[in-house]
């Protein structure tokens, strides 16, 4: 198949009438230009120009050739145009997916504003607590919670996730409120079915204590009503409990512990290279919305919704589970 190069070159020495001005506007010189000629009709098998020493003109089969040539080279700089403005101008399906109550909370309100800033965008929402794979499903985006692992696809942190170990009023007032670490054990500890360990930074460091409680589920809106109905307790999102922590509904318990500073509410997507304006403008706008102090933190004082304690270093084990309890470093 002919290089589109090739036809270029054909095209530009048959509008010149001149391989030397030709080469020039390529950057090439007359003998590649010659050359480059030379193997197109070889591998057309059809002369395409008559050659004399002071002139250069198109056969009959040359002039038809290049106008058709003409028309295939429009035809590509009209691709690549489309492909150009639709990553530079933010337009057409944006397919994302994000936790069913992250979306839920703190994206649906605020499409609105988004789609009237972009109106030549559509979104595309699957809403969804299990990993999904987002190369091989066609996404163009993801928004993920939590510690992300290792993997070739770009992550940009757009908020932080605080997440607290909390309670409600009348589990705490049924069972008690664990006063260290080792007291989870004899606490009903409710986690969603991916968690295998609670990794928290406390005085002593980062620790991690495997829960161990009576129910587990793929939904993490279901926990979280469950510690709120006083079936046990949780290590939940200030996103996602703020409001309830204001009210009382739920009480922080071991409040010198917070989940690990390193989790975040992220923005993954496939490359930083071509990446198409719908993207980054969606990935931009949430970012500037939350902010390095989120608005769901704001009027959120943790430390006065429970004493501070302080602990010592733990070496027995938490929780029912196989495996070592807890673990320092």
């Amino acid at each position: 198949m002919t290089a589109i190069s090739d036809l270029d070159i054909f095209a530009r020495v048959a509008r010149t009438g001149n391989m030397s001005a030709a080469g020039r506007e390529m950057g090439l010189s007359p003998a590649v230009v010659s050359k480059r000629i030379s193997q197109l009709e070889e591998r057309l098998g059809a002369r395409l120009f008559q050659r004399t020493t002071r002139h250069l003109t198109l056969t009959e089969t040359g002039a038809g050739y290049f106008k058709r040539v003409v028309d295939i080279l429009s035809l590509c700089e009209e691709a690549e145009d489309f492909v150009s403005r639709r990553n530079t101008k933010p337009r057409g399906l944006l397919k994302v997916t994000m936790p069913t109550a992250f979306s839920r909370l703190h994206v649906a309100p605020y499409i609105d504003d988004f789609l009237a800033r972009y109106p030549e965008i559509e979104l595309h929402v699957h809403v969804s607590d299990a990993f999904v794979d987002i190369i091989r499903e066609g996404f163009d985006l993801a928004i993920r919670i939590g510690e992300l692992e290792d993997s070739s696809l770009v992550a940009r942190r757009i908020a932080p996730d605080t997440r607290v170990l909390c309670a409600a009023p009348s589990y705490v007032e049924k069972h008690g409120a664990p006063k260290s670490l080792p007291d989870l054990e004899v606490h009903n500890c409710l986690v969603a079915d991916s968690v295998e360990v609670w990794r928290l930074d406390g005085p002593e460091g980062e620790v991690q204590v495997r829960p161990y409680g009576t129910v587990r589920s793929d939904s993490g809106e279901f926990v979280r009503e469950l510690v709120l109905s006083g079936v046990g307790l949780g290590l939940l999102s200030t996103w996602d409990v703020g409001p309830a922590l204001r009210s009382g509904s739920l009480r922080v318990v071991l409040p010198a512990y917070r989940g690990a500073a390193s989790t975040g509410v992220h923005a993954v997507y496939p490359s930083r290279e071509f990446m198409p304006a719908k993207v980054d403008v969606l990935i931009e706008f949430l970012a500037d919305l939350y902010g390095p102090v989120p608005y769901w933190e704001k009027e959120l004082d943790l430390n006065k919704m429970g004493s501070r304690q302080a602990s010592r270093p733990v070496s027995r084990r938490v929780g029912k589970g196989a495996g070592p309890a807890v673990a320092t470093r």
